[in-house]
């Protein structure tokens, strides 16, 4: 992999940006990766970031002319952390932002949502999620968005949190999910690509199966329990994620029987 960028700054080095800090040093990019501790920090040789009770900036990044990505999931002082990093990163004089942020986003109608669906705010999380949004939004060609579908792979495997559960969804609603290989590869092709891209992209696998389907498979796969459900209505909500493979990009696992078996 030939990247164009040489330094990222990754806020978040959990689940999914560890794992995106990873390959990137595999393929000869510095990085800088923050996790909330500075004691752990230190221990695992990481930055450390952190907006306190009193919303002051903590941190040690000093890493400048790099793109950034953002992995902070939507907890608390979430708004005021993005906003201190955005002011970091403009003193550091970043190249670009990367916001992850997530499909939840898009209202709970059943229909077909693309990236220039109308989002509607009707949950905190929602209202959350826009807010940040529209913080990145704001820095014009230097800001981008990538909403991530449910994510799935290694030490993720969604056969392990439904096994012998009854799901509070009907068991013909549509899947969106994604494998945490295209999440990252999928932030790579972004930032490769930052001139030509647009400012908002869905990542999520081509592929909608029933839940049903999806999970059942899924336990079998783990010789788990497979889980019941609360009622047996047709619920199409879909994410459109095909936008990025017009800028090129080709998802790995369009298949999520096949990311099952990569999980």
């Amino acid at each position: 992999m030939k990247n164009t960028f040489k330094k990222v700054v990754i806020l978040g080095a959990g689940w999914l940006g560890k794992e995106l800090m990873s390959i990137l040093h595999e393929n000869g990019v510095f990085t800088q990766a923050t996790i909330r501790s500075e004691q752990e920090a230190q221990k695992q040789k990481l930055q450390f970031y952190y907006v306190n009770e009193n919303l002051e900036l903590k941190h040690n990044i000093d890493l400048q002319d790099a793109y950034w990505v953002s992995c902070i999931t939507p907890k608390s002082n979430y708004v005021a952390s993005l906003e201190h990093a955005l002011k970091l990163a403009n003193k550091l004089k970043m190249k670009g932002f990367l916001l992850c942020s997530s499909t939840g986003i898009y209202p709970s109608e059943m229909k077909v949502f693309d990236e220039k669906s109308i989002i509607s705010h009707v949950t905190n999380k929602q209202k959350l999620l826009e807010q940040a949004e529209q913080l990145v939004l704001r820095l014009g060609d230097k800001g981008k968005v990538v909403r991530l579908a449910g994510l799935m792979g290694r030490n993720r495997h969604p056969g392990q949190f439904v096994a012998g559960k009854r799901l509070n969804a009907s068991a013909l609603a549509s899947v969106n999910m994604l494998h945490q290989k295209d999440a990252i590869y999928g932030i790579i092709y972004l930032l490769n690509h930052w001139q030509h891209a647009d400012n908002i992209y869905n990542l999520t696998a081509p592929d909608h199966p029933s839940k049903q389907k999806f999970y059942s498979q899924a336990c079998q796969l783990l010789n788990n329990m497979e889980p019941s459900f609360s009622h047996y209505e047709v619920e199409n909500r879909i994410i459109d994620g095909n936008k990025i493979t017009q800028l090129g990009y080709r998802y790995y696992y369009p298949s999520l029987a096949t990311a099952l078996l990569n999980c």
